[in-house]
């Protein structure tokens, strides 16, 4: 059984999404915790509902020391980190101990729309300014550079003239409450390899 951190930022649907596969046993897994940067998030309610172990980061007090503060409370007791929405910056030795083991889901189809600026809404009003046709979601595992570790999964949507950022958002959204749920199940099954910066799915 994969043991699994949640990492958040805010409502945590995606969080739900996960609990929710868990529960169909659709994924072979546990969630052992839930820690948000925000003392705010609505997704700490979630996992406090299902009697998950919670945890708050709070960025305006750790600000910088938010990684190492996590791997103190997971390191040695999860097999698999999964950013859900998660805003901060890992980095130092969180991402070495954990190298190919923390998964984030971006709202766009990496490697456009990506990077420093890029989050939530604002990926969604960029991709509409800028009048491509397609977007969508990526799962990747997290790396030193932000949203460039080697890409898991995609889901596409279609973009319309009409759409709002919102609308999109929206539309995103149900793909990635799919897609980060599929690949952490391929994860549990052990059929996720990376193999020269690249990842093989196993069939």
């Amino acid at each position: 059984m994969l043991r699994i951190a949640v990492l958040i930022s805010g409502s945590g649907s995606n969080l739900q999404s996960i609990i929710d596969n868990i529960k169909e046993n659709k994924i072979d897994g546990k969630i052992e915790y839930v820690i948000s940067d925000r003392s705010d998030a609505y997704g700490i309610e979630r996992a406090k509902k299902e009697k998950i172990k919670t945890y708050i980061i709070d960025k305006k007090i750790y600000r910088g020391d938010i990684s190492d503060k996590i791997l103190e409370i997971i390191n040695g007791k999860v097999d698999l980190v999964v950013l859900a929405g998660f805003l901060s910056i890992l980095k130092g030795d969180l991402l070495k101990i954990f190298e190919n083991k923390i998964i984030n889901i971006h709202p766009s189809l990496i490697p456009s729309f990506c990077g420093k600026g890029m989050y939530g809404i604002c990926v969604h009003d960029a991709v509409i300014k800028s009048g491509v046709k397609i977007s969508g979601c990526t799962v990747h595992f997290v790396s030193e550079k932000v949203d460039h570790g080697a890409i898991i999964a995609q889901s596409a949507v279609k973009v319309y003239f009409e759409d709002t950022k919102e609308i999109l958002q929206k539309r995103v959204l149900k793909e990635e409450h799919k897609l980060l749920p599929k690949v952490i199940s391929l994860i549990s099954e052990g059929k996720v390899k990376v193999i020269n910066g690249k990842t093989k799915i196993i069939e």
